[in-house]
Formats: C-alpha cells, sequence, structure tokens
C-alpha cells in the first residue's frame, strides 16, 4: 500500500478503528474535564500544569505533570468524570479496544480506600462502555518507589476485582531511580494467580533492565522496551517467546530516551519482527492522539496503512481481552484497513 496523502492522513486515521494498550488514566485528563473540576483554571495555566513541554530534562521531570492529574482525583464524582471523560476522548479518536492504566493508592488522600477507588473507577468504565460503545479493561498499576507492601496490596486489588473490568497488572514510575526488589513478590503472587503482567521497562534504563524485569517480573508485555534495540539477544529474544512492545514514539522523545524522533527505534523494531503496538502513554502530557502517532509515523518512516493494520493486530491479540472481545475487535481491524 501506499502512504496516505499527508494532508488527509491524519483525519483518514481518526477514522480507523484502532487498540491503544498502553493509557495512563491520571495522565489523560482534557481541558473540558480540568475545567469540571477546577473552574478557575484557565487554558494557560493548563497547558503550564497538565502538558509536557517537548524536551523535558528526563522520565522523572515528564512524571511531575500526571501529579496535577491525580490530585483531582479523590472522590467518587471527580474519579467518574476523569474516567468517563477518557472514554469521550478515545471514541473521538475511534478507539475500539483500550486498556487503561492506574495506581489505585494514589488516590486515598480525600479518605476513599483503594478497594472503593478500584470500585469507582470499574463501575465508570462499564457506564463508558455502554455510553460510548469502546471495549476497555483495566490495569492496575503499582509504582517503581512503592513498598513491598504497597505492590502486594495493588497486585492483590487485581485479584479481588478478577471477572470485572480489571484484567491486569503493571509497574510505572521512574525506572532509572528506584530498583525491582519491593516488586518481585507482588509479580510472583500474580503470576501464581494467573493475573496477566505488563510491566514498564527499557524506557529510563537500557536493554538490561527489559532483562532483569523479563527474569523477575515474568510479563506477557513490555511497556515502551523500546531501549531493546541496544541488544540483539533481546529483541530475538523478544522476538521468538512473543513477547509485546507497547511502544509510545512521542513520549520517548519528551522523556529524552530518544533525542528526536527520526532517531526513535520504532521502525527496527517492527522490521526486526518484534510484536509491537503504536500507543500515546499520556495523551495530555504529551499532547497528542493515536491518530497524530499514526500520522507522525506515515511521514518520518513512511509506515502505511499495512504497518498500523499489523500493530493493531498484534495490540489485541496480546490485550488482555475476553477471547470473544479480542476476536470482534480483530474481525473489525482486518476489515478496516
Amino acid at each position: 500500500m501506499c502512504s496516505l496523502n499527508s494532508s488527509i492522513a491524519q483525519n483518514a486515521y481518526a477514522k480507523l478503528p484502532k487498540v491503544e494498550l498502553h493509557l495512563h488514566l491520571d495522565c489523560s485528563l482534557s481541558f473540558d474535564c480540568v475545567k469540571q473540576l477546577k473552574p478557575a483554571i484557565t487554558q494557560a495555566e493548563y497547558n503550564e500544569s497538565f502538558i509536557a513541554p517537548p524536551k523535558c530534562t528526563d522520565l522523572a521531570d515528564y512524571i511531575t505533570r500526571a501529579i496535577k492529574g491525580f490530585e483531582l482525583m479523590q472522590t467518587k464524582e471527580q474519579l467518574r468524570i476523569v474516567t468517563l471523560d477518557l472514554f469521550k476522548q478515545l471514541k473521538k479518536d475511534n478507539i475500539v479496544y483500550a486498556e487503561i492504566r492506574f495506581a489505585p493508592l494514589q488516590h486515598t488522600m480525600k479518605g476513599l480506600t483503594p478497594t472503593e477507588v478500584v470500585a469507582i473507577v470499574n463501575a465508570a468504565t462499564e457506564e463508558g462502555i455502554k455510553e460510548y460503545g469502546v471495549e476497555a479493561g483495566i490495569i492496575l498499576c503499582t509504582l517503581r518507589h512503592y513498598s513491598e507492601a504497597q505492590s502486594m496490596e495493588t497486585a492483590e486489588l487485581v485479584k479481588k476485582f478478577k471477572g470485572t473490568y480489571v484484567v491486569g497488572f503493571d509497574i510505572a514510575a521512574d525506572e532509572a531511580g528506584f530498583p525491582i526488589n519491593n516488586h518481585i513478590k507482588a509479580f510472583d503472587f500474580a503470576n501464581q494467580n494467573k493475573i496477566k503482567c505488563t510491566a514498564h521497562a527499557g524506557e529510563a534504563k537500557g536493554a538490561e533492565s527489559v532483562w532483569e524485569t523479563l527474569r523477575n517480573f515474568k510479563p506477557q508485555r513490555i511497556g515502551h522496551g523500546v531501549r531493546s534495540v541496544e541488544d540483539i539477544n533481546l529483541l530475538n529474544y523478544l522476538k521468538k517467546n512473543d513477547i509485546h512492545l507497547e511502544v509510545c514514539p512521542t513520549s520517548n522523545v519528551q522523556t529524552n530516551v530518544v533525542d528526536k524522533i527520526e532517531n526513535h527505534p520504532i521502525d527496527k523494531i517492527y522490521k526486526h519482527g518484534v510484536s509491537m503496538s503504536v500507543n500515546t502513554d499520556a495523551k495530555t502530557i504529551s499532547n497528542v492522539t493515536l491518530s497524530s502517532e499514526y500520522h507522525l509515523l506515515n511521514q518520518v518512516f513512511k509506515w502505511d496503512l499495512a504497518h498500523f493494520k499489523k500493530c493493531n493486530l498484534e495490540a489485541i491479540k496480546h490485550s488482555f481481552a475476553t477471547e470473544d472481545v479480542k476476536k470482534k475487535i480483530s474481525k473489525l481491524i482486518d476489515s478496516s484497513y
């Protein structure tokens, strides 16, 4: 297939059904949503507090923008509004299946228990699916700086909500600043209880971090994982073992994983045959949509519909959705590209 004409590309991508696996709830609040929660905020203040500059110092700097998000997600109504706002954004961008992740322990500042937090987001997700027709699952995150007890509490919440829209367990936050030791027990628990796992790695640290994560956490997917290109043996291992990479191009440029988009390893990863998908990571912090990410890859790497079809089919195959949802979405992707 030929590349889409650049003048119509982004609009054309917006019309295509898409799958997104790597998306942080607290990093995706639209201006309309924030205005509803904090009526006095101006567009300029929102841009300054919620959206990162094109270049941050590093991942830790980028993550500071998430603080403003979860500060506004501390009550039942706030959590519901933010979740439904994200569904509205997903519908507008024609995302047909999304996995939405967040760390429930961050939303207890005003007295909600972690269990109540998950129940609220789970109910809002059910409401969003019905209202917008977007299929979705929820991934609960532990964070790198958490204690072993906090990680275990998060993993246990996934088990507690098994059979609902909670479909998996993840570890996020500052990969370079904190070792994995506090989280091995939680991932062991998840694996023993047949909980699907993904894990952020190969973003702020290199290939050795991906190896360490694979050995100790045994996830089915890796969040980001782009620095796997630094080790050909690792790329071969990912391909052989069908480990899926959730790649987020613009985010990686902003966090200085790569200096500029032209040097992003996404094309090398794709050409090596590693299973991968394209994701936004944080719609608001990166100020992107999945359609704009597709348009960017089309412009920089000349990716066409065949590339995006492959990535979407790989995404739904490696999603934590039910088999029925996987079949439905796969069929839709197959007939639309």
